[in-house]
């Protein structure tokens, strides 16, 4: 976590990260397509985990911790609901924290520190996960995990699946779903991609994404021609688990004619399990499947029960995943991507290869410094590493001393040609075309209408880029003139009355919107959600607040100390606001947007309470409200609310999982009470 982030920043790159994470999942379980690697999707849900234990306040209604898989939408085979949800797991990425893993199960259960905690451990097949509901032995239903609560019927398709028998072996339970991971071997994989390579027809990316388009079939003949295997890991809903241990019931399922993992194996201790996780990956090469890690399970049946779940995954489980995997390739070009704060990302083109059973075409440089750092250069040889908790990378330049021109990083935006700057002590360049360069545009326009912004339902991505693209949405002033092209919105494929209705309706609906959402919007660099609401708080009005950054931009040093009084406002904030000011095309930007929209003015109305001049921290899972509502009820309550516990803090108030933040309540003898408490605290508000 960098040292100098603030919470406005947390809360901007957790809105991102939700994006990111949703995107990928729905390209990784509903459409088998993923565009980055397990290491990279890995990289994000980490990051995205350690801004949110940093930041419990900031945790997002759509936050990726809470989420299995992804909804089954658009899908041409019948929804399933599972009767016990398909979790995932939490991962572990070095050795400490298997440790720590154990430990953990030791405290929840309150252990002795010496007392022996056995685990299983078997090899991560990467593959689909597939659940199979047997019924007095025989299969009745097979479906995948989906979101974890509702799935896919492949019934039909699992038929012609030789691991999966139709009917157990020996004496079964009258219900028992049996859950595991239908993948496709190294050898079958190689061999369809020159099948379909022959014939002209679409490449996988991966054994995985072959297995899982292989069996999300709506044809099951398909799914018969493709060399599907499964092995099986666990279970689901049983009206009776005949064994006491997990390892016990791996083998039990084994008896009944499923197969488990050759690798599953009963560890004591820490040590047994790190010297079995060796032995695993010391096989990973020579064994016939993908696999990306090993899974350690609590044995006990019983302990599992008494540990339960956190919000996506189990308490007596977790994944630890194998080391970065690296190889060679050249760098066949360098390209210029811009983002929608207009940061150019250079990224290498490479000649593809094949990393951990994913084929790489490209890789980020990150900025211009990196690429010095490296010397790279078009036609290097480099080693590209991926790992699971930093970004796929070059970490050595094989060639650096041959001699060859050296790469120049472009001091103009190549989307449109306005000069591109770093500021200073930054290692980022950024285009200074703002809401005139057309890459930063669309994805101006994206934040323009999410969800922490102005909110706007039924202008998505995709909807934004098909519009952008046709000349109707250029600028944020635009979204409020599409009524004009609601004929042309129709012959559109996809649209109907109804839904061009509920479009135009919601756009009328933000005629008024919230002047700090809309300020945040905008997307002005460094003006986060938090730090949009306190400067609306203060100046109540836009064109007060445009005033003031202007006046400050110009040397005013009142207006620039006005504005540096504000809570969490520094000298880069002012920068930013007046930056934006100073160009006449963001000016033309703000002011066709105001000749559209009227936002009221900005008041916080406060009661008399007893918190009133305190200030307030909110920490843990919220179970009534939003941290968005209860942060808003402080401020109408004459408190502030923080984002972390210090001497100054006055109340703590800790919903379930609260953590480091109630120690450090607790050190420091502050007041803390719970949801409920708080409630009763607003209800006798004056």
């Amino acid at each position: 976590m960098q040292t100098e982030f603030s919470e406005a920043d947390a809360a901007n790159e957790l809105m991102r990260l939700a994006r990111a994470i949703a995107h990928h999942n729905r390209r990784y379980h509903a459409e088998d397509s993923p565009e980055i690697s397990d290491a990279e999707y890995d990289a994000l849900v980490r990051r995205n985990a350690e801004l949110e234990a940093a930041y419990p306040h900031l945790i997002r209604p759509d936050s990726p911790s809470s989420a299995v898989g992804h909804e089954v939408t658009a899908s041409p085979l019948s929804k399933v609901a599972h009767d016990v949800r398909m979790m995932s797991l939490d991962n572990a990425f070095a050795d400490d924290e298997v440790a720590e893993f154990v430990a953990r199960v030791r405290r929840f259960l309150a252990l002795p520190e010496d007392a022996p905690v056995a685990m299983t451990a078997e090899d991560k097949i990467d593959g689909l996960s597939c659940s199979l509901r047997y019924e007095h032995g025989r299969l009745v239903r097979a479906a995948t995990r989906g979101d974890g609560q509702v799935g896919e019927d492949v019934t039909a398709n699992v038929a012609h699946i030789a691991d999966i028998p139709q009917q157990l072996a020996g004496e079964v339970p009258d219900l028992f779903e049996i859950r595991g991971e239908v993948y496709m071997s190294k050898q079958a994989f190689a061999e369809l991609n020159s099948k379909q390579s022959e014939l002209g027809g679409k490449l996988f990316a991966n054994p995985r994404n072959a297995a899982a388009g292989s069996l999300r079939q709506k044809d099951a003949n398909v799914t018969a021609r493709r060399p599907l295997r499964f092995l099986a890991h666990g279970w689901g809903a049983a009206s009776a688990v005949p064994e006491a241990t997990q390892f016990a019931m791996m083998q039990r399922i084994a008896a009944w004619g499923v197969p488990v993992s050759p690798l599953l194996a009963r560890c004591d201790g820490v040590e047994a399990m790190l010297a079995h996780y060796c032995n695993i990956g010391a096989q990973r090469a020579e064994l016939p499947y993908e696999i990306d890690g090993v899974v350690y399970k609590v044995d006990s049946l019983d302990w599992q029960q008494r540990l339960g779940f956190v919000a996506k995954a189990p308490r007596w489980a977790i994944a630890r995943k194998f080391p970065a995997e690296r190889a060679e390739t050249v760098v066949e070009a360098i390209d210029i991507q811009v983002g929608r704060t207009g940061k150019l990302t250079p990224v290498g083109r490479l000649r593809p290869v094949l990393v951990g059973g994913v084929t790489v075409t490209n890789v980020t440089l990150h900025n211009r410094d990196e690429i010095g750092r490296l010397g790279v250069r078009v036609g290097d040889r480099v080693v590209l590493q991926r790992a699971g908790d930093v970004i796929p990378q070059v970490v050595e330049n094989l060639t650096r001393d041959e001699e060859r021109a050296a790469y120049v990083f472009p001091d103009h935006c190549p989307e449109c040609g306005s000069e591109a700057v770093a500021e200073e002590g930054e290692v980022d360049v950024r285009c200074t075309g703002g809401l005139v360069c057309p890459a930063q545009r669309v994805e101006r326009l994206r934040h323009f209408v999410s969800r922490a912004a102005l909110d706007i339902e039924g202008l998505g991505e995709k909807t934004i880029a098909e519009f952008f693209g046709l000349g109707w949405l250029e600028s944020p002033a635009d979204v409020f003139r599409l009524h004009a092209h609601r004929t042309e919105i129709l012959t559109r494929e996809g649209w109907k009355d109804k839904s061009v209705d509920n479009l135009l309706a919601a756009i009328e609906a933000k005629r008024a919107p919230d002047a700090a959402r809309l300020l945040f919007g905008l997307g002005i660099r460094h003006v986060g959600v938090v730090t949009a609401r306190d400067l609306m708080k203060r100046f109540a009005t836009l064109p007060r607040l445009r005033e003031v950054a202007q006046a400050a931009k110009s040397g005013d040093e009142a207006a620039a100390a006005e504005l540096i009084g504000i809570e969490g406002v520094g000298p880069v904030v002012v920068e930013a606001l007046g930056d934006f000011f100073h160009e006449p095309h963001n000016v033309a930007v703000w002011d066709d947007l105001l000749s559209q929209v009227s936002p009221p003015p900005y008041l916080v109305e406060v009661r008399a309470s007893a918190v009133a001049g305190k200030i307030v921290v909110f920490t843990g899972k919220l179970e009534t409200m939003s941290r968005d509502e209860a942060k808003a009820q402080a401020e109408a309550l004459g408190a502030r609310s923080a984002g972390s516990v210090s001497a100054q803090t006055d109340l703590v108030v800790a919903g379930p999982g609260a953590g480091s933040k109630l120690k450090q309540a607790e050190k420091l003898g502050i007041a803390v009470i719970d949801e409920t408490a708080w409630a009763e605290i607003v209800r006798t508000a004056g």
